[in-house]
């Protein structure tokens, strides 16, 4: 969740669906090597690794830095993982996408590497999640991921119209074994997230702001990708935040990008946005949004039940790396067959 402002007027998008669009020779070699890598399908196939067919491009602001940011996804290799690029830079700077990646958690999770950082990458790594993107190269022009509209929306968007492809490769998973907890607190106050075995995944998340507009909505939910479709039910819940504290997060350095085009926003006592919410319980589906962005970040995708109160970036990030350091609680897993699979994982790409 980000806290935002007002002094932006809309992002628009320009979407740039060229294979070849700053990366010619680069690009032509990386498409040969996917074209011989594509997976012809066959009855009841094993679960297959995923990258996008061919680059795309938008532009649009970064949140909290109010810099103008171009970004373009391309297909990677399999086994490559989701790499963030600093193509600004003097000399490219790579940044993995990974837990022990992340150096800050203040409204966003950001990666770094020494001084060099790609901040709010929460958004499209649930994107990624969602539509089940194990491989792609995301170069950047900035040191923040634009904001878009404030959800993962954009991001799915521009993933369907590069168009995906599976590989030639066996998708992996990380399937939790024994409980993992991290908390904040005691009492009423407390904040925690854990995750538990499940043969899915699946998340539920509690709020509690104490603001009349975010009270009137649930304040819970709980999403299974078995039955639920995450373009449908969370791909478009926006961030939110408190015009009260604009001033305060813009003397950190934060929320200088936002606007009520890319966020909710409330005032003491209600929305401002003048076309309401897309969704009835969307402050904690975006809560969700970001957790699915934040537990990506383990690498793979996880065979789990996400369970939080209150929780957000940092304590997510501290979930996945407590995870992580426990190698007894989980494994690494692939499935010869779509039978054999949990039904989470079985959704074609386009019903997301």
């Amino acid at each position: 969740m980000f806290c935002l402002h007002t002094c932006l007027s809309l992002l628009h998008p320009a979407i740039v669906e060229n294979p070849d669009i700053g990366y010619n020779a680069r690009d032509q070699a990386m498409r040969g090597t996917l074209r011989r890598a594509a997976f012809t399908p066959v009855k009841n196939p094993m679960l297959l690794q995923r990258t996008i067919k061919q680059s795309v491009s938008t532009t649009g602001v970064g949140l909290h830095s109010g810099r103008r940011v171009e970004i373009t996804l391309r297909p990677a290799e399999p086994n490559t993982g989701i790499v963030f690029h600093r193509v600004d830079l003097p000399e490219i700077v790579d940044l993995p996408a990974r837990a022990d990646a992340v150096g800050d958690t203040r409204m966003a999770s950001v990666l770094q590497q020494g001084s060099v950082r790609v901040s709010t990458v929460e958004h499209l790594m649930s994107a990624l999640a969602g539509l089940g993107v194990d491989n792609l190269h995301v170069d950047l022009d900035a040191e923040e991921v634009p904001i878009m509209d404030g959800s993962a929306g954009t991001f799915v968007y521009l993933l369907r119209s590069a168009g995906l492809l599976e590989q030639a490769a066996p998708k992996h998973f990380l399937r939790v074994l024994k409980p993992v907890e991290v908390r904040e607190g005691e009492g009423p106050g407390a904040k925690w997230a854990r995750l538990e075995p499940y043969d899915g995944f699946a998340l539920s998340f509690s709020i509690d702001f104490k603001h009349p507009a975010i009270d009137s909505t649930a304040n819970a939910a709980e999403i299974d990708f078995a039955r639920d479709s995450y373009v449908k039910t969370i791909a478009r819940a926006r961030t939110f935040g408190f015009a009260s504290e604009v001033e305060a997060l813009r003397s950190m350095g934060l929320a200088r990008g936002g606007s009520l085009d890319n966020a909710i926003v409330m005032d003491e006592y209600r929305v401002l946005n003048a076309d309401g919410l897309r969704y009835d319980d969307e402050f904690v589906k975006h809560k969700i949004l970001d957790a699915i962005g934040d537990l990506y970040l383990a690498g793979k995708p996880l065979v789990a039940r996400y369970v939080a109160c209150k929780s957000g970036h940092g304590l997510n990030n501290q979930l996945v790396r407590a995870l992580l350091a426990r190698q007894d609680c989980w494994e690494l897993v692939s499935y010869e067959s779509r039978d054999t699979a949990p039904a989470a994982f079985t959704r074609d790409w386009q019903l997301a």
